[in-house]
């Protein structure tokens, strides 16, 4: 299934895992240091939250989650047969997980990224989230 996904910077991240799941009805999908996403049935969406107390409340990116490899290599070719500028890193790791994906940036600087997750790539860290430590440890149990 192919659903819209919208990334947010966010200053809490528990307060806003908080919110989110109450305004969509469901749990975080994943859950790592400084960043959630919820994978939500209805509306088709999948909200991504980066914990980033410097640009709070600000669109981080937009993008579409793809069902397979297939379809992000079509959606590619239709972008560059229709004229926009695609950017293709490919395979490679992001949001915690191994992606095949590409970029594109709207003509008002709005990055959208079109992509399918191949792997989770830190299971090891699930329930983890960035406190401020004394010692300089970066992760504690939720």
């Amino acid at each position: 299934m192919s659903r819209l996904q919208l990334a947010l910077n966010v200053a809490d991240l528990d307060a806003a895992i908080a919110f989110y799941g109450a305004l969509f009805g469901t749990e975080p999908a994943k859950r790592r240091p400084g960043y959630a996403n919820f994978e939500i049935a209805d509306p088709p969406l999948k909200l991504v939250l980066f914990e980033d107390a410097e640009q709070t409340g600000t669109l981080n990116h937009l993008g579409v989650e793809r069902a397979s490899v297939a379809e992000v290599h079509a959606e590619s070719r239709r972008l560059r047969e229709s004229g926009v500028a695609v950017e293709l890193p490919a395979d490679e790791e992001c949001c915690h997980a191994y992606q095949n994906k590409f970029w594109v940036t709207g003509p008002d600087g709005q990055r959208w990224e079109n992509y399918v997750v191949l792997a989770d790539s830190t299971p090891e860290l699930e329930g983890l989230r960035v406190l401020p430590t004394a010692d300089g440890t970066c992760c504690t149990t939720a």
